[in-house]
């Protein structure tokens, strides 16, 4: 069973921060991560998703 978001961290995509629980607005974070530290790489892990997404997609369209 996963941890409430609550008890988790975030990336603020608007600032820049990592913040523990929901301290701002849904539309301007990303998560929920295990750790603070996990937080802190969320854009390289968002970078690295939509790689792994558009190369799947690409295989699919040929």
């Amino acid at each position: 069973m996963t941890e409430r978001g609550d008890k988790q961290f975030w990336y603020n995509l608007k600032t820049g921060a990592v913040e523990f629980g929901y301290a701002s607005p849904s539309v301007d974070r990303v998560g929920p991560f295990p750790t603070h530290e996990a937080a802190e790489h969320a854009l390289e892990k968002l970078r690295a998703n939509s790689e792994k997404w558009a190369a799947e997609e690409a295989a699919e369209d040929n």
